[in-house]
Parts: structure tokens; sequence; C-alpha cells
């Protein structure tokens, strides 16, 4: 119930102050959604246990792709007689190869970070996040076009 309110707020914000669907997923519900995520780590990173941080983190974004949307999707479809959902995003085949990218770059910076959160790595961190967030919302926005439609 709080999941469809925080959606549903987050809709009305963004259409009363002209921000997009998906950027306002990308943004605004993206950082909402992990701060639970932040706190966790944080907690258990300040404890030593950097590699349950790194886990927890990597866990729970693979629960959300495999279960997260699966699910709904799955309810949807058997409630409108199994009728497919319509996902529609502009680049989403160019997105999926971002995040695979962005997953490559995350492994080689703790990779040469010699496996130790540092901030240096946290930095780099940000960084990716950051060239992430202004390419997902350029795709979006159609400011850069991705060569594949799907």
């Amino acid at each position: 119930m709080f999941s469809y309110l925080m959606v549903w707020w987050a809709h009305q914000v963004g259409e009363t102050i002209g921000i997009s669907e998906e950027i306002m997923g990308l943004t605004i519900l993206a950082a909402g959604t992990s701060i639970p995520d932040l706190i966790t780590s944080v907690i258990v990173a300040r404890k030593g246990l950097g590699d349950m941080a790194v886990s927890s983190s990597v866990g729970s974004n693979i629960f959300d792709i495999t279960v997260g949307l699966p699910l709904p999707w799955m309810l949807f479809s058997l409630i409108n007689g199994l009728q497919p959902v319509a996902v529609s995003s502009n680049g989403l085949f160019c997105a999926i190869v971002l995040l695979f990218l962005m997953l490559l770059f995350v492994i080689s910076s703790i990779a040469l970070c010699k496996w130790r959160m540092n901030k240096i790595l946290g930095f780099t961190m940000f960084l990716l996040y950051f060239v992430f967030l202004i390419i997902s919302v350029m795709l979006e926005d159609r400011i850069i076009s991705c060569p594949v439609s799907v």
C-alpha cells in the first residue's frame, strides 16, 4: 500500500512540475527505495563487514529485478486474461547494456582499490552513478538516441 502511494505521489509531483515518469523513477523513486539499503550498508560496513554490505546491495538489486518486477507483472497478466504488460521506455536496450557496463566498472573499481572500501572507491561509485544517471536521462528524454530499438 505504501509503495503504491509513494509511486502515485512521485507521479503527481512529477506531473505538477513537468518531469516525466521515467525521470522520476530513475531519480526520486530510485533514491527513495534505496535509503534502507544505504542505512543497512553503512551500519554493516562500520562494523567491518564490508563484504556483507556489498553482497546486500548486489543481492537486493538482483531480488528487485528477478522478483520485484515479474511478480506484479504476472499478477496483472493473470487478472487481465493473460494479457502482456507493455513496457515503454526510450532506449531500453541501451539502458540494459549501460547497466551491464556499470556493473563491470563497479567490479573493476573495487578490484583496482585492492578489494578495500576507501574514499577513492566511494568517490568512484558516486561518479559512476552520476554518469549512469546522466546517460539514462538523456536516453529517456531522447537527447541521445539508442541505435537499437526493441
